[in-house]
């Protein structure tokens, strides 16, 4: 078999896959997000970030949203901002003949401003925000305590918190070069634990991040947040 040249493979490698993750396991959800359902549900498709799973699926059910179906992609593309618009675009494109609308569940998540203008493009409303921990908190909130000074803190949710390891530590070089700490959080003051569900355990692993992390500890119960607001807007009859 002769060998695909240069271009053909780049092409490839950068082509959208989709999302193949059955479960709602954390490590299936980083590494392979949430597959659509096989058969149509809802008339309305949510394109998640995986690490929004759980709470998109409770909302989901705590509101009877029925019309609503969720596929996500993997959780890890965060560690990859710049593929973030590329792969929400090739799932707008592969499900948009299947739903009667599309909404994507990611705020800007580090894309510039870039996955935002490529949501207007094509067509499809997105979580505003430049976060989740802005929306979880609330936007607004969110951007005085910004404005006030609160730009020292770290940031963990439900989903971080238990993939604290696959996501941080790990990745910053921190389970091999524990030196590293000082030189990366050093300009931190605290960790703060945006938590949606109410889980003494979670809190516990989140102030032991925090003390990995030489930082102060505190936590802020949000539950849902704007995430809930925007489901609840999309779940209403278009007039």
């Amino acid at each position: 078999m002769a060998r695909k040249g240069r271009a053909a493979r780049l092409t490839e490698r950068a082509a959208f896959r989709p999302p193949t993750g059955r479960t709602l396991d954390e490590s299936s959800l980083t590494e392979q997000g949430l597959a659509a359902p096989e058969k149509k549900t809802g008339r309305i498709l949510l394109i998640a970030c995986g690490a929004l799973a759980r709470e998109i699926l409770a909302i989901k059910e705590i509101n009877g949203l029925d019309h609503l179906d969720l596929t996500c992609l993997p959780a890890k593309l965060h560690l990859y901002p710049d593929q973030i618009t590329e792969a929400v675009e090739g799932a707008v494109l592969k499900h948009r003949q299947t739903y009667d609308q599309i909404c994507v569940v990611y705020a800007d998540c580090g894309t510039g401003g870039v996955l935002e203008q490529k949501c207007t493009e094509l067509g499809v409303e997105m979580v505003p925000g430049p976060h989740c921990y802005s929306f979880f908190e609330g936007n607004e909130i969110f951007a005085e305590k910004t404005e006030a000074g609160e730009i020292t803190a770290f940031y963990l949710t439900d989903f971080l918190v238990k993939q604290f390891d696959a996501f941080i530590w790990r990745p910053m070089g921190l389970d091999k070069n524990p030196e590293l700490r000082e030189m990366i959080f050093g300009n931190y003051t605290k960790l703060v634990y945006q938590s949606q569900i109410s889980d003494p355990a979670l809190v516990d692993k989140a102030r032991d991040c925090a003390t990995r992390m030489g930082l102060e500890f505190e936590h802020l119960h949000t539950g849902y947040g704007e995430l809930q607001t925007a489901m609840l807007h999309w779940g209403k009859p278009k007039a």
